[in-house]
């Protein structure tokens, strides 16, 4: 592959494989009776139970009133609770309840099944590889945006 199909295919490549992921996993997380965004909540909660809501959002990069939704309903499904901070009233922390869990044991290997499908005909060693290069591409991006957004402050102050 040339650098100038690298340039025209990358992007759209990696955007069209993030899209056809989320679909297959929400598709194969719905025989549970739960979305894709759903069991991400899930997920984070069980990882980090106590968790204030907003702490959540910033991690998982979604606005604070979709989130509430999403927790709404995972409220409602008996798969989670909210509980108030022991310091401050405001806060609500967030606690996986024996329902969340038990639906979770039940997806465990579905993260397996998933990641097995899509890498179905690339080497263990590939496989590797491919993660190893993902997350340098990954940290690229992160350093480009942190130089990005310091010039943008220096040409702010250079030009008020």
């Amino acid at each position: 592959m040339t650098r100038g199909s690298v340039d025209q295919n990358f992007l759209f490549t990696l955007g069209e494989l993030y899209r056809l992921l989320r679909v297959y996993a929400d598709k194969e997380a719905s025989r549970f009776g739960i979305t894709r965004a759903q069991w991400a909540v899930l997920a984070k909660v069980e990882r980090s139970e106590g968790m204030k809501q907003s702490e959540l959002a910033e991690l998982l990069e979604m606005q604070p009133i979709t989130l509430t939704r999403l927790i709404d309903k995972l409220c409602d499904s008996d798969w989670i609770e909210r509980r108030n901070d022991a310091s401050d009233r405001r806060v609500k922390r967030l606690y996986l309840k024996k329902a969340g869990r038990t639906l979770l044991g039940k997806m465990s290997g579905l993260k397996s099944e998933l990641t097995a499908n899509a890498l179905d005909g690339i080497s263990p060693a590939d496989a590797h590889r491919l993660l190893t290069q993902l997350e340098t591409i990954k940290e690229n991006v992160r350093a480009a945006i942190q130089t990005s957004g310091a010039e943008q402050a220096r040409k702010e102050q250079r030009y008020g």
